[in-house]
């Protein structure tokens, strides 16, 4: 005896196939032009990261003079901690943004 096929959930899950990487590519483009700012506690390291956690500038907003070499190694430690924190926090609200109210294909 041969299996019913159910030709109306395969066209849904089809469309919701299609419509899931629609979805996904808007994502990843979004995800790229991402951009988050991060200062170090101490105000001395300021970074900039994408969404997708890539590093595109360091600033040091005060002078070094003056400064222990792990006194600046620990606040450029924070500040990159600091913005693969941010990206991360970006990424995942812009995943919850565009497929939160996403329901599931089979319910129950």
């Amino acid at each position: 005896m041969g299996r019913e096929i159910d030709e109306a959930w395969i066209e849904e899950a089809v469309a919701r196939y299609r419509r899931i990487e629609t979805l996904r590519a808007e994502f990843d483009r979004a995800v790229r032009k991402l951009a988050v700012t991060v200062r170090s506690p101490d105000g001395l390291v300021e970074i900039d990261v994408t969404g997708e956690g890539t590093i595109t500038d360091v600033r040091l907003l005060a002078g070094l003079h003056g400064r222990a070499p792990a006194d600046v190694a620990r606040s450029v430690r924070s500040a990159v901690s600091g913005a693969a924190d941010a990206a991360r926090w970006a990424r995942d609200k812009l995943h919850a943004e565009t497929f939160g109210a996403y329901r599931p294909l089979a319910e129950g």
